[in-house]
């Protein structure tokens, strides 16, 4: 069992280095079949997506494309996977940012429906009553 780092990803998704990225996709076709399992983290999605917007310029629409696949590969391992699959969902025709829209997904996954915040943008959801404390 191995654990798989955000760079992994990156060379995977940008291409910038071709050799690396065939490499990588070997890998993943080994994870979807279940030949190998993996490991990742939370906080490598979350830096995965912040770097492939903020550094690649990748769009939402496009972020959530490439990784809710990469999520579903059977032989990766995550915590709360289905959480960062209907935040995903929601980043694609959102403004709001990722950490926000996995913070309602995670609520809402243990129905948690009031949340202390000086955040407005979970004003923008309707099942999520936001107070300052």
């Amino acid at each position: 069992m191995h654990f798989v780092d955000t760079n992994i990803f990156l060379r995977y998704f940008t291409g910038d280095d071709s050799v690396k990225a065939e490499k990588v996709l070997d890998l993943l076709k080994r994870v979807e079949a279940n030949e190998e399992k993996v490991y990742t983290s939370p906080l490598v999605i979350f830096e995965t997506i912040f770097t492939l917007s903020s550094y690649y310029k990748v769009s939402r629409s496009k972020i959530a494309e490439i990784m809710l696949p990469l999520l579903q590969l059977r032989g990766l391992h995550l915590e709360n996977k289905p959480v960062f699959e209907d935040a995903l969902d929601l980043y694609a025709s959102s403004a709001i940012s990722f950490a926000d829209l996995y913070n309602v997904c995670y609520m809402r996954s243990l129905g948690i429906t009031s949340i202390y915040s000086y955040d407005e943008d979970f004003d923008a959801f309707g099942d999520i009553e936001r107070k300052e404390p």
